[in-house]
């Protein structure tokens, strides 16, 4: 398997870290963006960068000069009703979920674009796609990130396909109150079609597929990672 160059936003924790983990198990090399690192030290190929994706701008000279694929994995999770969210935790959760990918890919682009044969993977959720309460804001920036997902594939064609993960409950440091009691976890699991909630490797395997050439023909999808939360009742 050759060497690849990757790129990876949030890649120190949760999914963006089994992607990271994955990649750099293949022997490619990986350029991680994130605020902490403490999770990459003993990977190999991996350089971290400190970086925030709320304050801070992509500095290209991190980015290699031939990309083969970058994954955009930071999200939010503010489940409050409606009523209670005031416009600046959607100006929030867009700046992060939505703003945030579109500086990492305006920066990305002339390696994408160069290596020819490339690929972007990004995160939406289910709550896009089924109406739940109290996912206003997430729901509202994720949407976007679906719109672009779409947007770009086509407008990066044919150097670059662009495609979308869409998980329901998955196990990860940004969900871990929802975990924190086994017997409530447990119920959550069992309202799923397939009787659990995801794990981190759920997505990552799905991750890898998108981004490490062996989807050479996918793009413009939103795929649901989600145990059939999307489209089956039972």
């Amino acid at each position: 398997m050759s060497e690849k160059n990757f790129v990876v936003v949030g890649g120190s924790k949760g999914i963006g870290l089994g992607i990271t983990q994955e990649l750099s198990s293949r022997g490619h090399q990986v350029t991680v963006l994130s605020r902490t690192g403490e999770n990459l030290a003993n990977l190999a190929n991996v350089t971290h960068r400190v970086f925030d994706v709320t304050t801070d701008e992509v500095d290209k000279a991190w980015l290699p000069d031939s990309i083969d694929g970058v994954a955009y994995c930071p999200g939010s999770i503010n489940l409050r009703s409606f009523r209670s969210l005031k416009p600046e935790v959607f100006r929030e959760d867009f700046e992060l979920n939505v703003v945030g990918a579109i500086k990492t890919l305006q920066a990305s682009l002339a390696g994408l674009k160069k290596n020819g044969n490339s690929s972007v993977l990004l995160f939406s959720t289910v709550a896009v796609a089924q109406g739940m309460h109290a996912h206003a804001s997430i729901a509202a920036s994720k949407g976007a990130i679906e719109g672009l997902t779409r947007t770009l594939a086509a407008e990066f064609s044919p150097h670059t396909r662009v495609n979308c993960l869409a998980p329901a409950l998955t196990d990860t440091p940004l969900t871990e109150k929802f975990f924190g009691d086994p017997a409530k976890a447990k119920a959550m699991g069992e309202m799923y079609p397939l009787g659990r909630t995801g794990t981190v490797k759920d997505l990552t395997s799905a991750g890898i597929f998108l981004l490490d050439g062996e989807s050479s023909w996918i793009t413009g999808q939103v795929w649901g990672v989600d145990g059939g939360m999307s489209s089956i009742r039972k």
